[in-house]
């Protein structure tokens, strides 16, 4: 490499470094679970150099994950980063602990995650940094357990949020409908069993908390919803069930089946077109900062 090729390189590295996105942790505690949590904040290049409010974007994980995976599991580190800044929004990616499924359990006092979400970690989040405190401003989405955490949390609290999405979404919690190997059933059934009891006595409980049979709540909601999964998805049956439901409720949706599977790749993939669509709907609510 000539000197000249060095020295470009080294410019553009600093030029990166020094007006990329910035990357906080923050410290979220809960007083409902009496713990303290993380989260992931993304914030644009513009933020630092702005005064003006921010719409947000709230990015779930999945089952067994935790609030970093975000930033640390995508084949491309700089995804978040990168569509903050071409979007110009803030991008936060709580803490939603194992498979809690982002309800809150009737079993466990230390699993109260709707709350945790809808409450807490909105009001620290519009508490620190300069966002629309408003359902104009705010939106959801997750993959696996994070994308029936969207779609639930935005299903029972739509005051909170304009719209909402699922990626690989594991919509129904009853796992009977997965295409799931016996041994990774008894790993799982533990960990759901924790937080809703055992799926054989207590039905209701996962018919109750599974979006795929929230379909007329959807409905009369009204938020506008982004839906996809991989084609070779073992989630794929209770996504193509609650996209049946949507269309024959007349729910309008945007459903998408992509080749993949339930692989950080797939999701890679898949998020800048839920930006996208949060994007225009932002826009159409006034809030897309310059």
């Amino acid at each position: 490499m000539n000197i000249r090729l060095l020295i470009t390189s080294v410019l553009l590295g600093c030029w990166t470094l020094t007006f990329g996105a910035k990357v906080d942790s923050l410290d979220v505690p809960s007083a409902v679970m009496k713990k303290n949590l993380r989260a992931v904040v993304v914030l644009p290049n513009s933020y630092a150099k702005s005064k003006t409010s921010y719409p947000v974007l709230y990015l779930l994980h999945g089952g067994g994950g935790r609030f970093s995976d975000w930033i640390s599991k995508t084949p491309d580190k700089m995804l978040l980063q990168n569509l903050a800044d071409q979007y110009n929004l803030v991008i936060v990616t709580p803490e939603g602990e194992d498979l809690s499924g982002y309800i809150d359990s009737q079993f466990q006092k230390d699993s109260q995650f709707e709350t945790y979400i809808t409450k807490e970690v909105i009001e620290k989040i519009d508490n620190t940094y300069r966002t629309i405190r408003d359902r104009k401003g705010r939106v959801i989405t997750g993959l696996s357990m994070g994308g029936h955490g969207a779609l639930f949390l935005s299903a029972r609290h739509p005051d909170l949020y304009c719209a909402a999405g699922s990626m690989s979404g594991a919509l129904d919690l009853n796992r009977s409908n997965w295409k799931i190997a016996p041994d990774f059933e008894s790993r799982v059934a533990p960990r759901f069993e924790r937080i809703l009891g055992p799926v054989d006595s207590k039905p209701d409980q996962y018919a109750a908390n599974s979006v795929v049979n929230m379909a007329d709540k959807l409905k009369a909601n009204g938020l506008p919803l982004i839906i996809d999964c991989g084609v070779d998805d073992f989630l794929i049956e209770p996504n193509r069930e609650l996209h049946r439901r949507l269309v024959y409720n007349k729910t309008p949706h945007n459903y998408s089946e992509y080749p993949g599977a339930h692989t950080w790749e797939y999701w890679e993939n898949s998020l800048p077109y839920h930006v996208l669509f949060f994007s225009k709907i932002l826009k159409g609510n006034g809030v897309v900062t310059p």
